[in-house]
């Protein structure tokens, strides 16, 4: 899973990126100091695996990973090349998911690139910009699709799906505002769209305001318009995750506690991308490794086992599974078999979440 950290200059991007990859990429307090992205690898917790390792004694644990690219702030103008914006957008190409850090306090001493702090401001700067690009790519499709229509009437469904992602777009709302149809949903995928991407703005706060109940004025902003979008909203303290970056688990943990916070904000934004992405993750245990894989949910059994080897998949004859839930509560992967709870599993099986799988096969 590929995230692109997005946002104008100086909102907190690579303060949050140091912090959840600790990469170390370049934070400064002026714009452009992040030109190519920087990429960050990070696991993603999951306490079912450490218990699973007891379980079995497996010699390594292995858990699923998200990618994060921290590309450059971007400005008005970018989709016309301004702040080398161009480059920038085609960065967000690349990932599967925009994270939109959006500054929710202020600072007299951090430049704001527009002078003042507007959250609702900036996220319009930077949707319109997606939005403009995306119409320079719609009207040529539409052209190229009118040219095609005369030897293909096939395509008029397509066209007409062109003209109302035109129409929407140019009243200034993302592709992603679209109510659309399962054909409409692959269809537009087809057009690599940036407005259409999946979006989850964090909300960057200052300490005092992420240790108080209730949201401040602007969070509550940014939270009005993501419902307008279908998009998460997670607000976070880049300053305190910057802190908690540099601890270890149990320091964490302690940490976390001391500030009454119940999880990180890594945390809440990586559950935040697997809800808006359709994420699940199921898992596999023996003495070697105990490793989790990330699968879109819906996804059939030879299709998971897919995502471990291919030729999994192309021999795939069964799966032996079990919900971690039922594995731990019996003790055992022997003690539940003895109870029946290990099904075997056929081509048709739709994988669940936490499902503890082994699959057989033959090539």
């Amino acid at each position: 899973m590929k995230l692109g950290i997005v946002g104008l200059p100086n909102v907190g991007k690579s303060t949050l990126f140091n912090a959840i990859t600790k990469a170390g990429a370049e934070s400064a307090n002026y714009p452009f100091c992040t030109i190519e992205p920087n990429v960050g690898v990070v696991s993603v917790p999951d306490k079912r695996l450490e218990i699973l390792r007891e379980m079995y004694d497996s010699q390594k644990v292995v858990p699923t990973a998200i990618e994060f690219y921290d590309i450059a702030g971007l400005v008005k103008g970018a989709s016309k090349g301004e702040g080398l914006g161009n480059k920038f957008l085609s960065h967000i190409r690349e990932v599967a998911a925009i994270i939109h850090v959006v500054r929710c306090f202020e600072d007299e001493n951090i430049v704001h690139v527009e002078g003042s702090v507007g959250p609702l401001r900036d996220i319009e700067t930077i949707n319109l910009e997606l939005i403009f690009s995306d119409i320079e790519v719609i009207d040529r499709r539409i052209q190229k699709t009118k040219k095609l229509l005369k030897g293909d009437k096939s395509l008029q469904k397509e066209l007409d799906l062109l003209e109302r992602i035109k129409q929407t777009l140019e009243e200034g709302k993302s592709a992603r505002t679209l109510d659309l149809t399962e054909d409409e949903q692959e269809m537009i995928k087809g057009f690599s769209l940036l407005s259409y991407k999946p979006i989850i703005y964090v909300a960057n706060v200052s300490e005092e305001d992420l240790l108080e109940d209730n949201d401040n004025a602007m969070v509550q902003e940014v939270r009005k318009h993501a419902k307008t979008e279908n998009a998460e909203v997670v607000v976070v303290c880049a300053k305190i995750e910057s802190e908690i970056s540099e601890l270890d688990d149990e320091e964490k943990a302690q940490f976390l506690e001391e500030l009454g916070l119940e999880e990180s904000g890594l945390d809440k934004l990586i559950k935040a991308g697997y809800r808006l992405l359709g994420l699940i993750s199921f898992l596999t245990a023996g003495p070697q490794e105990v490793r989790a894989w990330t699968i879109k949910i819906g996804t059939k059994a030879p299709q998971a086992a897919g995502k471990i080897h291919t030729d999994i998949e192309r021999g795939f004859i069964r799966a032996e599974t079990i919900s971690f839930d039922n594995l731990v509560a019996a003790g055992s992967m022997a003690n539940a078999k003895e109870k029946g709870l290990v099904r075997l599993e056929g081509k048709d099986y739709v994988v669940q979440d936490g499902d503890v799988i082994l699959f057989r096969f033959n090539v």
